[in-house]
């Protein structure tokens, strides 16, 4: 199955606007200095869900959602309003808890993915997915960028045993292939 295959369903294409209106305002920065719309981030991660046969609507519609709670001024009662718990649930599970640094961010992401449901767990691995290719042009030290693709292969292993399995064979040829063009 390829992401051609996949139906975009009203659910489907109301998250996508509304994480689209969220992030308008948001960019990703490159080594380059280019600024990247941020809303390309939760696109490309429910592609990956979608190119590795993720059909579930529920799913798709949280990767799409899956930032706004720590990222937007979005709430949990208006995800709920607008996409249903079982939706704003997921996005809830992947949303880091507020005032962490960084590091305890990424230390409690890997402590609560085993916890997870295998909803939030598809989204996470797609997350990481993503990231871990994004990072060699993120404008962040070479530390900075081996540190992140070690954390997010914690991230992932601690997920354990997933549905679509064949993401983490993804994740790891990912970072594998973001190493060597860091090395």
């Amino acid at each position: 199955m390829n992401v051609e295959d996949t139906q975009v369903t009203p659910l489907i294409f109301r998250a996508a606007t509304f994480a689209a209106t969220k992030h308008s305002k948001q960019y990703r920065g490159s080594a380059t200095g280019e600024k990247v719309p941020y809303i390309t981030h939760p696109l490309r991660v429910a592609a990956a869900l979608a190119e590795h046969g993720v059909t579930d609507e529920a799913t798709l519609a949280a990767a799409l959602l899956h930032d706004t709670l720590e990222d937007t001024t979005a709430t949990y009662e208006e995800l709920v309003k607008e996409f249903g718990s079982e939706v704003a649930d997921v996005v809830a599970e992947l949303t880091d808890a507020p005032g962490l640094t960084s590091a305890e961010g990424k230390a409690a992401q890997a402590k609560k993915a085993p916890h997870m449901s295998w909803r939030a767990k598809l989204v996470k691995v797609a997350d990481k997915i993503d990231n871990v290719a994004s990072v060699v042009d993120a404008p962040w030290k070479d530390a900075a960028k081996h540190g992140y693709v070690e954390t997010a292969e914690r991230v992932v292993e601690a997920c354990g045993d997933i549905t679509h399995a064949e993401m983490k064979v993804t994740f790891a040829a990912t970072a594998a292939t973001t190493r060597a063009a860091l090395a």
